[in-house]
């Protein structure tokens, strides 16, 4: 499991949602409400992160490898 320095996606979503519903019902002072939001902050920025990185595996995925050659120089076909 994830620590709570390094919550997995979904974990950090879920706070995420948790600090959006504690700002809009107003029940936090002042100082309450920085510390959510800069917690909000570092979390959307981890989301943005863990995103960034699936779509790069994504495409690395999907891109198509290249192809080894024939001994007379061209490539091979599959």
């Amino acid at each position: 499991m994830a620590s709570k320095k390094n919550p997995t996606f979904e974990q950090a979503l879920t706070r995420l949602e948790e600090i959006a519903a504690g700002l809009e019902d107003g029940s936090m002072s002042l100082e309450e409400s920085l510390k959510a939001y800069e917690e909000g902050v570092s979390l959307v920025r981890l989301c943005q992160k863990t995103l960034e990185n699936a779509k790069l595996r994504l495409r690395e995925q999907s891109e198509p490898e290249e192809l080894p050659e024939n001994p007379d120089g061209q490539q091979l076909e599959l």
